[in-house]
C-alpha cells in the first residue's frame, strides 16, 4: 500500500524523534531498547508539570477468561513499564461493581488495593473508574428484587464504602458513566439506576462521593463525547444544571475510544472548552486508537503513522484546554488490550505491541509532551 500524504507527514514527524526500526533491530538508545527502564526518555518524564499522563492497569472483568494470567500480578516487565511510563492509573475492571462487590455485602477490595499500593509506591496518581453504570454489574443487583429504598440504600453504601477506603488516594472519580445514549437520552432503560430511582439520583452519587472524600475531584464520563453532538450537549445542559444547585461537579471527561475507520474528531478541542468555560476540569480518559488488521495481523506504515496522528492531535487538544491536565490511555500494549475481544478483525490500538516495543504513537506522544513542557 502506497501512504497517504498524512502518512507521510507523520511518519517524518516521528522520525525525527526516533528512526522508524523493527523491534528486533537496534534501537537509537539503551532507554528505548528497555521500556522497563528508567531513565529520562519516558513519557511522564517528558510531561509538562502538573499534566498526568496515565493508563488503564490490565486485569479483572473480560481478561480473566483469556489465555494469560493477570497481567499486573503476573508479567513484572509489565509493572515495569507501567511504573516507569505513567504517572496516572486507572483499574481496568478492578473498581468496577461485578469485580469489587461481587454479593451483596461483601466487598473484594484485593486488586483494587494493590493497585493504590502500586500507585504510591511508583509516585502515581490514582484515577478512580467506575460508580454509578449501567454496564458490568453483578448478577445479585441486576437480578434483585429490590424496593426503591433498598436500591438507594445499596448504592449510597457503594459509594461510600468504596471512595471512603481511598480517600486521600484517588485524585478522581468517575462517579457517572455513560448515562446518555447517543441522542442525548438519560438511560432510562437499561440503568438501573435511572430507571429505577429516576434521574435525581445522579446528583445523589456526586454529593455521597463528596461526603465520603471532599478532596476527590468527580467527574462525568463517556464515549463518543468528543466532539459537539447530542450527547455532549446533553452533559453539558446537565452539569449546567446540577452546579446551579451546587452539586460537586468538578469535571468532564471524554473516553476517546477512536478508529482510524472513521475521521478524527476535528472539534474535540472546541468541544472541551465548552466545559472548562463553565470552570470545569476536563480530561482524556481511555484512548485508544483501533484499526482493521490487515491479513496477517501486523499494521501497515501508514496504518500506524495515521493512528499516531490521532493519538497526537488528541493530546494536543488537551493540551490547549485550560484545566485539562489528566491523559490517560486504555492500555500501553496491545498485548492486553481489550479491543480484539469486542471488536472482531480490530486491534493494535495501543502504543506499545505486544513485545512492549514502541509505535511511532508512542514517540509522537512523548515528542509533544516535550514540546509543552518548554513552552
Amino acid at each position: 500500500m502506497k501512504p497517504t500524504r498524512l502518512a507521510t507527514a507523520v511518519l517524518a514527524a516521528v522520525a525525527l524523534t526516533v528512526p522508524l526500526v523493527p523491534a528486533t533491530s537496534a534501537a537509537p538508545g539503551a532507554d528505548d531498547r528497555s521500556p522497563g527502564h528508567t531513565g529520562k526518555n519516558t513519557l511522564r518524564r517528558a510531561a509538562p508539570g502538573g499534566f498526568h499522563i496515565g493508563t488503564a492497569v490490565a486485569g479483572g472483568g473480560h481478561h480473566e477468561s483469556q489465555p494469560y494470567p493477570d497481567p499486573f500480578t503476573s508479567d513484572e516487565e509489565y509493572r515495569q513499564v507501567l511504573g516507569a511510563e505513567f504517572d496516572s492509573v486507572s483499574a481496568e475492571n478492578q473498581m468496577k461493581w461485578e469485580y469489587v462487590h461481587p454479593e451483596r455485602g461483601r466487598y473484594n477490595f484485593g486488586m483494587a488495593d494493590a493497585i493504590v499500593r502500586f500507585a504510591r509506591q511508583h509516585d502515581q496518581v490514582v484515577r478512580g473508574h467506575t460508580l454509578l453504570w449501567h454496564s458490568q454489574n453483578p448478577a445479585w443487583l441486576e437480578q434483585g428484587d429490590f424496593t426503591p429504598d433498598e436500591l438507594r440504600s445499596i448504592l449510597r453504601d457503594h459509594i461510600k464504602t468504596v471512595v471512603g477506603r481511598y480517600k486521600g488516594r484517588v485524585q478522581q472519580w468517575d462517579v457517572a458513566n455513560e448515562i446518555f445514549t447517543d441522542t442525548g437520552e438519560l438511560r432510562a432503560t437499561d440503568n438501573i439506576w435511572i430507571r429505577e430511582l429516576g434521574p435525581g439520583i445522579i446528583a445523589d452519587a456526586f454529593l455521597w462521593a463528596h461526603q465520603a472524600d471532599p478532596h476527590a475531584k468527580l467527574f462525568f464520563n463517556d464515549y463518543g463525547v468528543e466532539s459537539v453532538n447530542a450527547k455532549s450537549d446533553a452533559y453539558l445542559a446537565l452539569i449546567k444544571q446540577l452546579r446551579a444547585r451546587h452539586v460537586p461537579v468538578d469535571g468532564f471527561s471524554a473516553q476517546a475510544h477512536l478508529s482510524i475507520r472513521y475521521g478524527f474528531p476535528d472539534d474535540l478541542e472546541a468541544n472541551l472548552k465548552r466545559f472548562s468555560a463553565l470552570g470545569l476540569e476536563t480530561a482524556i480518559t481511555e484512548l485508544d486508537v483501533r484499526m482493521d488488521l490487515p491479513e496477517g495481523g501486523v499494521p501497515t506504515d501508514a496504518q500506524l503513522a495515521q493512528q499516531a496522528d490521532y493519538y497526537n492531535r488528541t493530546l494536543t487538544a488537551c493540551l490547549n484546554v485550560k484545566g485539562c491536565d489528566s491523559f490517560t490511555i486504555w492500555g500501553f500494549t496491545d498485548k492486553y488490550s481489550w479491543v480484539p475481544v469486542f471488536f472482531q478483525g480490530q486491534g493494535a490500538a495501543t502504543v506499545m505491541r505486544d513485545d512492549f516495543s514502541r509505535k511511532p504513537a508512542y514517540f509522537v506522544l512523548r515528542s509533544t509532551l516535550g514540546k509543552a513542557a518548554h513552552r
